[in-house]
């Protein structure tokens, strides 16, 4: 069998470094997953200044992995401390810890690693054998119809992530307004820029990611000094041998509902911008809908940890198919996976199959390798870690990792000025976080803004009667369409779920 995926394991196993940056970030991914508040998004945040110093293929290597293994990283202090390391282990601490209480600790967290493996790698199967076919069809696109996958991915992204349709929005339209401040890309002229020289070159990714994700939680640790308390207890594990392993039985009993999960979270994960969270929660909940009676649903059901989590780690190949084939990230993750793409110089979109073969599939082969690592160091070493992460002190892990985001910085371009940007950011970041503003939208389309001005530019220049172009186009239509079908649907909901007033009394009560 003749497929790239062979010459994409030989490009990674012929390099040392490459293999080595494999298995640090898995490391890494897992450590900052276990952390609670220290998100797979800070973490490669605070990897992508090191990244301008690395070859492309590990770089892009370091930044997948820590991805990947964050997502099962966080089900551990979820499933040991009822305390998610990452937003979407919060679907797996349900089950899992009510498991901890009964001394089955060791139980819930196998499931949990087996359930993310097995998720992990039928996503990164579907990534491998189904990217270049899709980009067979995404390639034929032209600029009108790629203009109306931006703004179909910004309507999703800024209408379905969080709870407030306006806010998302909002979110969205800030991103833009600072992707397009510095010189135009035509005229040349300086835009937004208010005679600041720094602002000529645009606002870097480096500041604001650093910003929004570390600065930001390192805020809200201070603002919330309860969080930074020094020892988290452990629970005592049962003294049955049974309860500290997954039997045949049970991954026989489990199967099914993994089966289910890692569809639906392959699926959710391929959709821009809905995530991992979305995905463990709907998985979760169908699990417990079609639940048999003498299920334990809610006391701890071992079927519930083995579908959140299938479901969270199958998102992490999937959302990778539309940043490639479309140049569209599919989370955060991706989003930022997509910035190592652009400072390394590589394209995002179809063409990236041809031009840039054998780093695609090295990365993809990285993929494999980081589930077969992290698999072996969840399964046999996840008690290890969560001891670890419960006698660290918050105190010590946020100054250090606050001290290190200072200097990566000012590292990067040797000013203060990018140092005053993060600082900027990371009060941005807080208030988003403070007034449920969506940060997920905001950073996604502050690093598509560029992508979809060009496809834009490029459409109108195309064409005489100018916006008249999409309209010709039934692709771009569709499309168009489909995003104003998507936010009409998500108005309703909001409309809907809201308590009708004359329901409501003068105090607010039914």
């Amino acid at each position: 069998m003749d497929h790239p995926i062979f010459d994409g394991i030989v490009t990674l196993f012929s390099s040392g470094w490459a293999i080595f940056y494999a298995i640090l970030g898995t490391t890494v991914g897992l450590l900052a997953g276990a952390t609670p508040g220290l998100t797979a998004s800070a973490a490669i945040s605070m990897i992508i200044p090191l990244s301008f110093y690395l070859e492309p293929l590990s770089a892009l290597i370091f930044v997948y992995t820590i991805g990947k293994s964050a997502s099962f990283g966080g089900s551990i202090p979820a499933i040991l401390f009822n305390t998610p390391g990452t937003p979407q282990a919060s679907a797996t601490q349900i089950e899992g810890y009510p498991l901890t209480r009964q001394g089955k600790q060791g139980k819930a967290l196998k499931m949990a690693v087996i359930a993310s493996a097995a998720g992990d790698l039928f996503s990164e199967c579907l990534l491998i054998f189904g990217a270049a076919f899709i980009a067979i069809y995404t390639a034929r696109m032209g600029p009108p119809e790629v203009f109306a996958v931006y703004c179909t991915a910004f309507v999703i992204i800024g209408s379905v992530i969080g709870s407030s349709v306006m806010r998302g929005l909002i979110s969205t339209v800030l991103g833009i307004m600072l992707a397009i401040i510095g010189l135009d890309p035509i005229s040349s002229l300086p835009r937004l820029t208010f005679d600041v020289n720094y602002l000529e070159t645009g606002i870097g990714l480096v500041p604001v990611l650093l910003g929004v994700f570390v600065c930001s939680e390192v805020f809200v640790q201070i603002a919330d000094r309860g969080s930074l308390g020094s020892e988290r207890m452990m629970s005592k594990r049962s003294k049955k041998p049974e309860d500290n392993y997954v039997t045949l039985r049970e991954l026989l009993y489990c199967f099914p509902v993994m089966a289910k999960s890692t569809g639906m979270g392959t699926i959710i994960g391929m959709l821009p911008g809905v995530g991992a969270s979305a995905a463990c929660f709907v998985a979760y909940a169908e699990a417990r809908r079609s639940a048999a009676p003498d299920d334990n649903w809610g006391k701890g059901e071992i079927k519930g940890v083995a579908a959140a989590e299938a479901a969270n780690n199958s998102v992490s190949g999937a959302n990778i198919i539309p940043l490639l084939t479309l140049g569209i990230p599919g989370s955060v993750a991706a989003a930022l996976l997509g910035g190592v793409f652009l400072i390394h110089g590589m394209h995002i979109g179809p063409r990236i199959f041809v031009e840039e073969r054998d780093t695609i599939y090295g990365l993809f082969a990285s993929g494999l390798l980081c589930i077969v690592t992290y698999f072996i160091m969840g399964y046999w070493g996840s008690g290890i870690i969560g001891r670890a992460m419960a006698k660290l002190p918050m105190r010590v892990i946020y100054p250090f990792i606050f001290l290190t985001s200072v200097v990566a910085v000012y590292a990067l371009r040797n000013t203060l000025f990018d140092v005053a940007m993060m600082f900027l950011f990371g009060f941005v970041g807080y208030f988003f976080k403070k007034f449920d503003y969506s940060l997920p939208a905001f950073i996604i389309a502050f690093i598509l803004g560029p992508g979809a001005e060009r496809a834009l530019r490029q459409a109108l220049l195309l064409h005489n009667d100018g916006p008249m172009i999409f309209l010709e186009r039934p692709l771009a239509m569709f499309f168009m369409s489909l995003a104003i079908l998507v936010i009409s649907i998500r108005i309703w909901q909001t409309t809907r779920s809201k308590p009708d007033p004359l329901s409501v009394g003068p105090s607010g009560k039914q």
